[in-house]
């Protein structure tokens, strides 16, 4: 509000409160005007006032007859009286002094909470030195800050550093923190993701190597042609009405067949036999 006043050229109206002084005998016009300009002030600096604030406030200032009254009504409604601006500076110092970063704070985070409590000191009408701010956030740090404060005292006077560059020197170390912890997290990752795949790897073979065979899964009583478990009777290899097709006997089946084990030359002997038998009858014949 002070500042659109000062932007018309209207706050030394509101702060003097007096009437323009009467014109003299025989004005020029150039004096007419100018004490017309200064009746006038009033009125405008009246009319920015009420028409800047919303109803609720309005109804507050509209009985004010001066602009002085509705000045100080206003004063009163944000800032209260004196005795309530030294409590309220009382516990904004308080606050102020209690101020610590949070672990999960950023430096940014931190300076805007600061600056939120030194305007409103600020407002209440009490200095407030830049100096102190920045000793309050190096004061305040938590312990991983304590490197970069070191080397900053040794490389230049704190005492004549300002507030931002402040804020981006730790923001700036904040920055490669927060990025070498994204590249550890992605590698953990990556690793946890290959021993999740090895591991699920490993279980699969596991479970296929120690899965039931369906037979066995199915049967679980003596078969009565082998006296063995793991098949039903149907499938049995040994069973009577099974022929081989190898030796073409029953009661088993050409897989279990003990005649197919011989070597070959049985075969070709039994042939040569009958190839011998067949050239004696021959010459007997002869």
């Amino acid at each position: 509000m002070k500042t659109y006043l000062q932007a018309f050229n209207l706050w030394e109206v509101v702060n003097t409160d007096t009437e323009p002084a009467p014109l003299r005998a025989n004005p020029t016009v150039a004096q007419i005007r100018q004490h017309a300009d200064e009746r006038t002030k009033r009125h405008k600096a009246m009319s920015c006032i009420q028409n800047c604030v919303s109803d609720v406030i309005f109804t507050k200032i509209m009985a004010c007859k001066t602009l002085k009254q509705a000045w100080d009504k206003l004063k009163e409604e944000f800032q209260g009286t004196e005795r309530t601006k030294k409590q309220q500076l009382l516990n904004l110092r308080r606050y102020f002094e209690n101020l610590k970063m949070r672990k999960e704070e950023t430096v940014k985070q931190y300076a805007d909470r600061i600056m939120a409590v030194v305007n409103s000191i600020r407002l209440l009408g009490e200095h407030f030195d830049e100096a102190r701010i920045v000793e309050k956030v190096l004061s305040t740090l938590p312990e991983r800050y304590e490197a970069k404060i070191s080397s900053s005292e040794g490389s230049r006077d704190l005492a004549s550093i300002s507030l931002t560059e402040l804020i981006n020197t730790f923001y700036a170390q904040e920055q490669r923190r927060a990025s070498r912890a994204e590249d550890h997290q992605e590698s953990a990752f990556q690793v946890k993701a290959k021993e999740a795949s090895s591991t699920n790897a490993h279980k699969g073979k596991k479970f296929w190597k120690n899965r039931p065979k369906p037979d066995a899964a199915r049967s679980s009583e003596l078969c009565r042609h082998c006296n063995r478990l793991g098949h039903p009777e149907e499938r049995c290899w040994f069973r009577p009405d099974a022929i081989c097709q190898h030796c073409k006997k029953k009661g088993h089946v050409e897989r279990v067949c003990k005649n197919k084990s011989r070597p070959k030359q049985v075969h070709s002997q039994q042939k040569n036999e009958v190839v011998r038998v067949a050239e004696d009858n021959s010459d007997h014949e002869k």
